[in-house]
């Protein structure tokens, strides 16, 4: 696959690339500029940093930063089985557990929701920082609500971290998945007042929250560019005298017949006028 000549692989972490320097310095360069095409396009073109991946994958299988990337790629596909392999394959080689959240949510895209409850309760999640473990209640609350059971969800993200007032970078997608599980229970009051929570700690717009708010309170957004446009259409129409063929009388019955005949004996006129001709020849 094509890399944009700007893309050298220097852009990728330092850890990354400590892991690539047990490669040849040739073959390193390649798998690090793929890892940079994968990083870049993981969010807007997830089936690019797929493809992205499987190069750097058929390069360098054996480096642990590269089964991660393509974990990630193929978690954004939504080809989980794949993603779970991959994450699998970077916890054998490094003893990390940081994948643990994301791979108990592959369980869920798997249809194995009581997997991921499994997970939620074995020791590694014990070992995750602050954030993993915010983000493996996210999972929990999610396995919950794939089975059904909404107030066990509502409950389990009752924590600590959504109720304190500082915004972590998890904050706002913590406050989002609580207001979308009130939500969901019929708890619509509540639900709002969440939803605008996480719309004031959402500082880089990776919710939807503000629509969401505006849903719940009748907001209709109208797309003032399309109106535009229309009313320019118009406003040429106007000017040129051209009338839209959708506006365009539709002649009466009586009319109809008029005009039909008037052409019939026009043509009979014309065709009467040339055998004229043809007998004064003759």
């Amino acid at each position: 696959m094509p890399i944009p000549e700007d893309v050298t692989g220097d852009e990728i972490d330092k850890d990354v690339r400590q892991e690539l320097q047990s490669l040849p310095k040739t073959l390193a360069e390649d798998v690090a500029r793929n890892l940079v095409m994968v990083a870049r396009l993981l969010d807007e073109d997830p089936e690019g940093a797929y493809g992205y991946s499987r190069v750097a994958l058929r390069l360098a299988s054996r480096v642990a930063a590269v089964r991660e990337a393509a974990g990630f790629a193929a978690y954004a596909t939504q080809k989980y089985g794949e993603a779970l392999a991959e994450f699998r394959a970077a916890k054998r080689m490094t003893g990390n557990i940081d994948l643990w959240p994301v791979m108990a949510d592959c369980e869920r895209g798997l249809g194995r929701p009581e997997k991921a409850l499994d997970m939620a309760g074995a020791p590694e999640v014990h070992k995750l920082d602050k954030a993993g473990q915010v983000e493996m209640r996210l999972v929990t609350a999610g396995a919950r609500r794939d089975l059904g059971q909404l107030d066990a969800a509502i409950v389990t993200l009752q924590s600590p971290e959504l109720a304190a007032n500082s915004v972590q970078p998890w904050t706002a997608r913590l406050r989002y998945a609580y207001a979308d599980a009130l939500l969901a229970a019929g708890r619509e009051n509540e639900a709002r007042e969440w939803f605008a929570k996480a719309v004031e700690a959402d500082r880089d717009g990776s919710t939807d929250a503000s629509d969401r708010l505006a849903e719940l309170d009748g907001v209709e957004f109208v797309d003032a560019l399309a109106e535009d446009e229309n009313e320019d259409h118009e406003n040429e129409d106007h000017e040129t005298g051209v009338v839209p063929a959708s506006a365009s009388p539709e002649p009466a019955e009586g009319e109809r017949d008029t005009h039909e005949r008037d052409e019939i004996v026009d043509d009979e006129i014309v065709v009467d006028e040339d055998d004229k001709d043809e007998d004064d020849k003759d």
